[in-house]
């Protein structure tokens, strides 16, 4: 049994006791109180006008990737109340992907407008918005942000194929080391040869003719608090990579493995035809795949935490190249998924959509096992890439209590990757209580955990605002650097165009 010793805390906190497997750890919960309450919401445009934002404090402005209107566009947020429209920086030559602040200076995250080519990375005063500097990056800058000192810019070069799957970049890391301007950049191909070994244990290469470096597609990065260390998530390998920003060097491909929703505490709904809410137990895995990730160092360890969004590969030019289907079109080994089961009904299996890169296991034309995209999830790691915590259904069992009409967007993608949990941020609460934010694409929604104890997190409560669509981006503000001097969660909502804030009225 165990303790939970707190003094100030949310009720809410008690809902999650029962969904962990560790039952020797006291859950203790410092006396700081947590309670993020709505306060505003900024609209920026329409789809596509706000998905990642990055604060500066020296300033008070947000700035705000638009790819709708190519450019960042800029709040003044000194009054959360009302935020003051700024003038924009205009991104010509290219499409904003990502953007960061460190002590004056924004980053920009610039694909080529031939997204094969070369990328940039632009720094801005963000006193004055004028471009300072540009470094050349590898194409596709999908990601970027400072390190905890400032020293470094590091950026996840996704080198995405062309529509017809015939120029298929080497994806790459590039370090900015600003005190030198010097560009390094960091690509896979050292691991060439490991790609089988690293296949046997989970990871995936799996384009047409692609070798592992050309396959590799990096999507986020998140930095350790001593600036000497980055992890990358490779979402579609179903990896994370370790680099020593020091050395400049990749050290280790993490591959991440399955999860198996024939386990109780990780089931799901897989279809969107059957009428019904709830979850069950099926004979597929899942491919964790995460798209944002976040570091926290809790009482002297390293973790890593994982949005497991999951992502196919859909290229519709020609030859192109698509990497799913629903499992009512598929050949099924008849003794694994026998016939009397009825797994290819649409009520059933059906409808769920898995990869076909994997899980013909005795290569006889017909898939032994099944595979689909995502956990529907968020994962705690260590530094090492080991599992410390998955928190197995417990999205979609939060989601049935609290919000049940939005489960799954109404269960229209039950079939599809579920609330797909696309970004996560933490907040760390004087070194005593560390708060974890998930961000769900699909429901539009933020779920809030105390992770203070990583073995055992604990849902405390949601977090949503009529009209937001599609969570994308999540920041935040400590109080050290709030405009109020409280700490705020900002929510940039790639679908409704819009940018809500949420404040700690503790």
């Amino acid at each position: 049994m165990k303790k939970i010793i707190a003094t100030a805390f949310s009720l809410s906190i008690f809902l999650a006791i029962g969904c962990s497997n560790d039952t020797t750890s006291d859950i203790i919960i410092p006396k700081i109180t947590v309670n993020f309450s709505y306060k505003n919401t900024i609209k920026v445009g329409g789809e596509g006008a706000a998905e990642i934002s990055t604060f500066d404090p020296k300033t008070k402005k947000l700035f705000i990737v638009n790819t709708e209107g190519t450019k960042i566009s800029v709040y003044n947020i000194a009054n959360l109340n009302q935020p003051i429209q700024k003038s924009a920086i205009p991104i010509p030559n290219g499409s904003p992907n990502s953007v960061s602040t460190y002590n004056g200076k924004l980053a920009v995250a610039v694909e080529n407008k031939n997204k094969q080519n070369n990328g940039e990375i632009r720094i801005y005063n963000t006193e004055n918005q004028s471009l300072e500097n540009t470094f050349e990056v590898g194409p596709l800058p999908d990601m970027v942000t400072f390190s905890k000192d400032g020293k470094f810019i590091v950026c996840a070069n996704e080198g995405e194929p062309n529509q017809d799957y015939t120029i298929d970049p080497i994806g790459s890391v590039s370090i900015i080391a600003l005190e030198s301007k010097q560009v390094t950049t960091l690509d896979f191909s050292s691991f060439n040869s490991m790609e089988t070994n690293l296949e046997n244990k989970g990871f995936r290469v799996f384009g047409p003719n692609a070798s592992l470096a050309q396959d590799v597609e990096p999507e986020y990065i998140t930095i350790s608090d001593d600036s000497k260390t980055a992890w990358v998530s490779l979402q579609e390998n179903n990896g994370l990579a370790k680099i020593n920003l020091i050395t400049k060097n990749i050290e280790a491909i993490y591959p991440l493995g399955f999860k198996d929703y024939n386990d109780s505490n990780s089931s799901i709904d897989p279809s969107d035809k059957d009428n019904k809410k709830e979850l069950r137990k099926v004979p597929v895995y899942g491919m964790y795949q995460p798209d944002g990730i976040a570091y926290v160092n809790i009482n002297g360890s390293g973790y890593i935490v994982s949005a497991n969004e999951g992502d196919s590969r859909e290229y519709l030019g020609t030859p192109g190249f698509i990497n799913e289907k629903r499992v009512k079109e598929l050949s099924l080994d008849p003794t694994k998924f026998p016939a009397s089961q009825n797994y290819q009904l649409e009520t059933n299996l059906g409808r769920l959509k898995v990869a076909l890169d994997i899980g013909d296991t005795d290569k006889d034309g017909d898939y032994d096992q099944l595979y689909s995209y995502g956990t529907r999830s968020f994962s705690i790691w260590s530094e090492n890439g080991d599992l410390v915590y998955d928190s197995g259904n417990d999205i979609a069992t939060q989601l049935l209590s609290k919000a049940k009409s939005a489960f799954n967007n109404d269960d229209q993608r039950s079939d599809d990757k579920g609330a797909e949990p696309e970004n996560v941020e933490i907040l760390n609460l004087a070194n005593q209580r560390y708060v974890l934010f998930v961000g769900l694409e699909k429901t539009h929604q933020v779920l809030v955990y105390d992770i203070t104890n990583p073995k055992v997190p604990l849902f405390m409560t949601l977090l949503s605002h009529a009209g937001d669509k599609s969570p994308e981006g999540l920041l935040v503000i400590p109080a050290s650097n709030s405009p109020s001097g409280r700490d705020l969660l900002i929510v940039s909502n790639e679908g409704s165009g819009t940018v809500s804030i949420y404040e700690n009225i503790n």
